[in-house]
């Protein structure tokens, strides 16, 4: 089930922002906001979506940029070919990432999650996008929920909804185009689904997990699903950069002009804006994904009211309560030092991987066959090469005795 608020939900912190008080859903409908850091992320965000898009169409050594061909095992990025058993590197690499996002997180919070994450891209820069373009701005929409279904509401669910449906489907059919390749997904639409059911079934599921993600459960995947908001309290301290409130500034509220009162003027516009619905001025939460929605609603209050920005900013909790911020700081030297050395063996790792991979294993059967002239040796040469383009291969005894020959492998082979 899910409900509606006339306004901001009032903050109760024994529950998450997104769900009442009888656990039913609380459905947000964050007001638009501009500001120099909205326009940055929208940047960062087109640009990211713009790289997803693209890379299946980029070719590099006669393959897509990003080629990962289950069905061959053979995965090829950016030039580079692996096979399924070079899939040890994967470890460095997974590692390497995390080490970056510890470092990334200790030194400026959830930047991850506001500005980069996939599901907070699709959700703030596509999804919502269509939702205010069709529905309105917040009032709007709220005014649209509590309305009676009736002819304009119906017409407005119907567009809406069967956008969200047709982008899910793109979307669906982008990732699988990095699994099967383009012209053999272009294949794939022009013949019966059931000739190729896997696939069908795969984008079948993409699109129905999207629609529901980003039509109904919305930020409540990062709040409840998402296990990185939750360890974050373990990779960040009083000296990280974080979205927070100048409570020394701003307490205690009041309207311009009253005597005594701070620069906060109570309009809540930064609980307006927020995406998942707090209250910025209660402290650092966990449902915070540092979007900076409210630092540039609450400078566009104080602009109004001729007082300084800043108000709400990007500052450590030391530095919001006035005292002195420590960048260079023992968890900052271990993931560091961590990083380095992910990155180190993974480019020593990469320095084994070669255009060819060669076995060489001893034949079943008996180990050696004995003649009247030879003791004679039985090996299965498996060649598997890398590179997009024919390769020959030959078979030399490289400073072998006189006596040692081989034979089976006389002429070179072109693979």
């Amino acid at each position: 089930m899910s409900t509606t608020a006339k306004g901001p939900k009032k903050p109760n912190l024994t529950s998450v922002t997104t769900i009442n008080e009888d656990g039913s859903h609380f459905t947000l409908h964050p007001a638009d906001v501009h500001g120099r850091f909205t326009l940055a992320r929208r940047v960062v965000a087109l640009a990211i979506l713009a790289v997803y898009v693209l890379l299946p169409w980029i070719n590099i050594n006669g393959h897509p940029a990003v080629f990962l061909d289950v069905a061959e095992r053979r995965f090829y990025i950016f030039g580079l070919t692996f096979l399924a058993r070079d899939l040890w590197l994967a470890f460095f690499f997974i590692s390497g990432l995390g080490f970056s996002l510890f470092f990334i997180t200790s030194m400026f919070g959830r930047l991850w999650c506001g500005w980069t994450c996939p599901y907070t891209l699709f959700l703030e820069h596509v999804y919502r996008r269509i939702e205010r373009w069709i529905d309105g701005d917040a009032t709007a929409r709220r005014k649209l929920d509590r309305a009676p279904w009736a002819g304009s509401k119906i017409i407005k669910r119907i567009i809406k909804h069967g956008l969200y449906l047709l982008v899910s489907l793109i979307v669906a059919h982008i990732f699988l185009s990095y699994f099967v390749s383009l012209p053999k997904l272009y294949q794939y639409m022009q013949e019966s689904p059931m000739e190729h059911f896997g696939a069908f079934a795969v984008v079948g599921f993409i699109t129905i997990s999207l629609y529901i993600a980003f039509s109904w459960f919305r930020e409540q995947f990062c709040i409840i699903l998402c296990p990185y908001g939750r360890i974050q309290s373990a990779l960040t301290d009083d000296d990280t950069t974080v979205i927070g409130y100048d409570e020394g500034r701003g307490e205690p509220r009041g309207k311009k002009g009253s005597s005594g009162a701070g620069d906060c003027i109570n309009c809540n516009r930064c609980v307006q804006v927020c995406p998942t619905g707090i209250d910025i001025r209660d402290g650092l939460q966990m449902e915070c994904v540092g979007c900076a929605a409210c630092v540039d609603a609450c400078d566009t209050i104080m602009e109004k009211i001729d007082r300084p920005k800043g108000l709400v900013r990007y500052d450590s909790l030391n530095g919001l309560k006035g005292q002195r911020r420590r960048i260079l700081r023992p968890r900052i030297f271990v993931y560091s030092l961590m990083l380095v050395l992910g990155a180190s063996m993974l480019g020593f790792a990469l320095t084994k991987v070669h255009d060819v991979d060669m076995v060489a294993t001893r034949m079943r059967g008996m180990p050696y066959f004995v003649d009247e002239e030879s003791v004679r040796n039985q090996f299965q040469l498996r060649l598997l090469p890398k590179r997009n383009v024919p390769t020959t291969f030959t078979v030399d005894l490289k400073d072998a005795p006189e006596w040692l020959r081989s034979s089976g492998f006389d002429e070179p082979i072109t693979l």
